[in-house]
């Protein structure tokens, strides 16, 4: 893949950059396979705002991704779509009764392949194997934290886990921030790195394609008033008063650890991605 550079016409196109999508092969989703996508902007079911700066944008229909491959029959691969709800692309495959599916694209898989899920696959990119079935050093992504519920972890375009050793019914993963974490043996994940690896790479541009995606202006709370926000105030610009930046509601925005320590999976975790 290859990153898209535009001729400086207009202020925007000067910073712009945009993927090739070299690998698309199918312009228009399978229908079978999509539900329109409500806004919320940013609204719990009480109408109260959770998430602030969210609204507008374009319209989305969501594509159904199977994260739990369970159809363990030879699937083949019939195109490679934009999926405008996550930075991969997407693999539309069909199994041999003929049901259709959406699966993560990863590295390398093209138009005509032949993917497959169960113990018996090969490890090749696209196969989808139990973590017992998959050699110590391989790369993986789709990676399920609970056996049957469906891939949670490493989904977003480039990323990709390593196994590093599996004892006692668990595997060791290095994840792509760094965090060292066991996972159950009988968990699947998939063979290889996810597809649109130059994603990191590209540049907006303009404040039109931030609204595009859904996402309104934020204010600094440094230009506000006292009665809005605990940096308000002062002459002119003036520092915001304080040892460190607080939210809205002075709480500490910076470096504060919101994770619980008394977690669940909290004693899964061998080494966190901050590097304790």
């Amino acid at each position: 893949m290859a990153v898209k550079t535009y001729t400086p016409t207009t202020p925007g196109r000067r910073q712009m950059t945009t993927p090739s999508f070299e690998e698309i092969t199918k312009k228009t989703p399978e229908k079978s396979l999509i539900f329109t996508k409500k806004k919320h902007a940013g609204r719990n079911s009480y109408g109260k705002i959770t998430v602030r700066h969210r609204g507008g944008g374009n319209k989305i229909k969501y594509r159904i991704i199977d994260f739990k491959r369970q159809n363990e029959s030879a699937a083949t691969v019939l195109a490679i779509e934009y999926d405008p709800n996550r930075t991969a692309y997407i693999a539309l495959i069909q199994y041999e009764d003929g049901t259709k599916a959406y699966t993560i694209a990863p590295v390398g898989l093209k138009v005509g392949d032949v993917i497959y899920s169960g113990e018996k696959a090969d490890i090749k990119p696209g196969n989808t194997l139990p973590i017992s079935c998959i050699p110590q050093g391989t790369f993986i992504y789709n990676i399920e934290l609970y056996p049957g519920k469906g891939a949670q972890l490493v989904r977003s375009a480039g990323t990709a886990a390593q196994l590093m050793s599996k004892e006692n019914g668990m595997a060791l993963v290095r994840l792509p921030s760094g965090e060292m974490r066991y996972v159950r043996l009988n968990c699947k994940a998939t063979i290889g790195q996810v597809c649109n690896i130059e994603h990191e790479n590209i540049k907006l541009g303009k404040a039109g394609k931030t609204r595009h995606k859904g996402i309104r202006p934020t204010v600094r709370g440094s230009v506000m008033n006292p009665c809005d926000h605990p940096h308000g105030g002062g002459e002119g610009r003036s520092p915001i008063g304080r040892s460190g930046p607080v939210t809205p509601w002075g709480k500490p925005a910076l470096g504060l650890k919101t994770r619980n320590k008394k977690a669940r999976t909290e004693q899964f975790i061998v080494k966190h991605r901050n590097g304790r």
